[in-house]
């Protein structure tokens, strides 16, 4: 314990964890949302993902998708919002499995939600944890406040 808390001292293999979860499932979200928002990789773009047919019916919910997987995936591959990010994504994905996914059942080769509950799986510690001491947002100068370092750091 630290300074009295009950708050664990800090183990660098848990940080090792949420740093190579966080860089992985960040990784996969901004690849897909680069194929909604550019295009990339043989994606639709903005486009597609404002058609009728784009994801959650396409237009304003399809352009939220493409910009919540990007820079989504873009937070917790640099551990800025990380949590807020890992939330987000997470909404994305429960869309995408009541949407789309859970018609088709469980398994990912008839485009089931088996994937979609494995990245689900990645970002909740994310969501639970914060981004863990290798963070983008632990080089920010910020206040010396005590809540906003907290909440920053992730360890609210």
């Amino acid at each position: 314990m630290q300074n009295g808390t009950e708050r664990p001292v800090n183990r660098p293999e848990v940080n090792w964890a949420l740093f190579a979860a966080r860089v992985i499932v960040g990784i996969i979200f901004v690849m897909h949302g680069s194929q909604k928002m550019f295009g990339a990789f043989g994606g639709p773009g903005l486009s597609g993902v404002m058609s009728p047919q784009g994801p959650g019916g396409g237009g304003v919910v399809g352009l939220l998708v493409a910009i919540g997987e990007f820079f989504g995936g873009l937070g917790l591959v640099f551990g800025f919002l990380s949590r807020f990010s890992a939330g987000v994504l997470i909404v994305v994905m429960l869309t995408a499995i009541a949407q789309v996914h859970g018609r088709n059942g469980f398994f990912l080769q008839d485009k089931g939600y088996e994937f979609c509950l494995a990245l689900i799986g990645l970002l909740v510690p994310i969501l639970i944890a914060g981004p863990g001491q290798f963070a983008a947002v632990r080089l920010l100068p910020l206040t010396e406040s005590a809540a906003v370092k907290r909440i920053a750091h992730g360890l609210e």
